[in-house]
């Protein structure tokens, strides 16, 4: 297993999978320049990188992610605090841009922009009795990284205004009835289940996976015509591709397809 890391920002690579890691335990994986600029920077390169084939984000110590440093709130300016967000923005629109999926992994809190990091992501694992909470509104701050985007596309937008509004924290599980999580686990076994959700991903058909995440991410701006012929497009490139051909043979000779060496 490769291992690269920065201050606030683990990186592991092991069978096609980079894991990334917020790594500020002591203040419950608070974002940090540096670790804005790691993530931006590991999502960069896991799209240039043909050996990665998925993306788990997690956090170090006892929770996913706290969102913004209430340590440094209340004394930035208007200009920092711009291009902060400017800086967030980058990594979200990185994250969308990925042609690879992204699976977010949150145990403990996903507060604030946290939470919102984590609907960034391409699908949501859950150990049980996380919390998911939408903090901003405590601290009289609007939502950043996307939240406002990416929520009500989830839950529509009289929840999604509640859930803004109260600030009340809701569970792995409410947040798996909602729609946000797609799977809980058990906290004892949350690592391994990750792993293996994610190995199955990563030996999954990759540029399947790259036509999917681009024209689902496109959904919700689009007209039925627009999508009819993006699927029509992606299904005439990927056509050819060995990854088809190997998942046809696989089917005929009733096995399972070995896509990861196509």
């Amino acid at each position: 297993m490769e291992q690269t890391e920065n201050r606030h920002l683990l990186v592991s690579k092991n069978n096609g999978v980079m894991h990334l890691t917020l790594n500020r335990p002591d203040s419950l994986n608070a974002f940090s320049p540096d670790m804005m600029s790691g993530l931006k920077k590991s999502i960069e390169e896991a799209k240039s990188d043909d050996s990665i084939r998925v993306v788990t984000l997690s956090g170090a110590g006892r929770a996913f992610s706290a969102g913004g440093d209430v340590k440094t709130m209340g004394s930035a300016d208007s200009l920092a605090t711009y291009h902060h967000i400017g800086n967030l923005n980058e990594l979200i629109l990185a994250m969308r841009d990925l042609n690879k999926p992204i699976i977010a992994a949150v145990h403990g809190y996903a507060a604030g922009a946290g939470f919102n990091l984590a609907l960034a992501c391409d699908m949501v694992l859950a150990a049980e009795g996380s919390k998911f909470v939408l903090s901003f509104s405590r601290v009289g701050l609007s939502s950043d990284g996307g939240g406002l985007y990416f929520l009500p596309r989830l839950i529509g937008p009289y929840l999604a205004k509640e859930l803004l509004f109260t600030a009340e924290p809701i569970t792995a599980e409410k947040a798996h009835s909602l729609g946000i999580v797609n799977h809980t686990y058990p906290l004892a076994e949350f690592k391994d289940q990750v792993e293996k959700f994610a190995d199955k991903i990563a030996n999954g058909p990759s540029e399947a996976y790259q036509f999917m995440k681009k024209i689902t991410n496109q959904s919700f701006n689009s007209t039925l015509d627009e999508i009819l012929e993006l699927e029509r497009i992606s299904q005439a490139t990927i056509v050819t591709t060995e990854s088809h051909k190997e998942g046809v043979q696989a089917f005929t000779e009733k096995r399972e397809p070995n896509f990861k060496e196509k």
